[in-house]
């Protein structure tokens, strides 16, 4: 199965036109799905964190076509990363570092196939798509291995949990870069701003109108208010910086 990461959107003709690519090179008998097509707009940082918390709805095997590009055309390369049994296709800008850090097993590659005809802004289409689409054809494309060190140096330095909000779901919820661990206390409390938020365990355990923070389906910690909408909190927004009180 191959699944798509970008944001793109579901508007305009780009995310069908990298589908019909991939289809192209896969065939036809093989499953393609928009896994998430609205992924914070032009910023790999964020969806680093995002991608990484879906890494739990691919299976061995699968192949992640992760697209979230603000460098295309770029000296930014374009990358195939082995972690543990998945493959993820995507450009070398950060976008897989949280995959690279918390997988077992690693190995990249540099993409070194590229069609007649490349188009200087849209190398979902051109390049990422077909590559993914081969990869699941176990059609040779040529490429070469690079050493771990050699991914992207910029994202070497981003925190292992980002203590932001990282996306906005159409429910107003708010998901952040920060993982819900297991060994968390009850009584932790985060902070936006002077608003200090309490835990629960889901929507029906709080009052309506009630701001909690919960552990979403995802592992990910996210801000809630039951029967209404998070991002109509102030200061309440993506990039908006979040703090730990008594987390444990």
């Amino acid at each position: 199965m191959i699944l798509i990461f970008s944001d793109f959107h579901f508007t305009g003709p780009y995310s069908g036109a990298m589908q019909a690519a991939v289809m192209r090179h896969a065939g036809r008998k093989e499953s393609v799905v928009n896994l998430m097509l609205d992924a914070p707009d032009r910023d790999p940082m964020r969806s680093a964190y995002l991608l990484a918390s879906l890494r739990r709805e691919f299976r061995a095997g699968d192949i992640g076509l992760c697209v979230v590009d603000p460098g295309v055309g770029s000296a930014r390369r374009a990358i195939v990363a082995q972690c543990d049994d998945s493959y993820f296709v995507g450009p070398d800008n950060g976008l897989f570092e949280l995959l690279v850090r918390r997988a077992h097993d690693v190995r990249l590659w540099q993409i070194d196939w590229e069609p007649d005809g490349v188009s200087a802004s849209f190398h979902g289409r051109d390049i990422f798509g077909p590559v993914a689409g081969m990869l699941a054809a176990n059609t040779n494309f040529a490429r070469h291995e690079l050493e771990l060190d050699d991914r992207f140096a910029g994202a070497r330095d981003w925190p292992d949990d980002l203590a932001e909000v990282i996306y906005i779901d159409g429910y107003g919820n708010a998901m952040t870069g920060l993982r819900a661990k297991r060994e968390m206390a009850d009584g932790a409390i985060l902070t936006l701003g002077d608003l200090e938020i309490a835990r629960a365990r889901t929507f029906s355990d709080v009052p309506v109108g009630h701001v909690f923070w919960y552990e979403n389906s995802f592992g990910l910690v996210e801000i809630a208010v039951n029967g209404g909408r998070a991002d109509q909190l102030p200061g309440l927004e993506i990039g908006c910086a979040l703090r730990w009180i008594d987390a444990g």
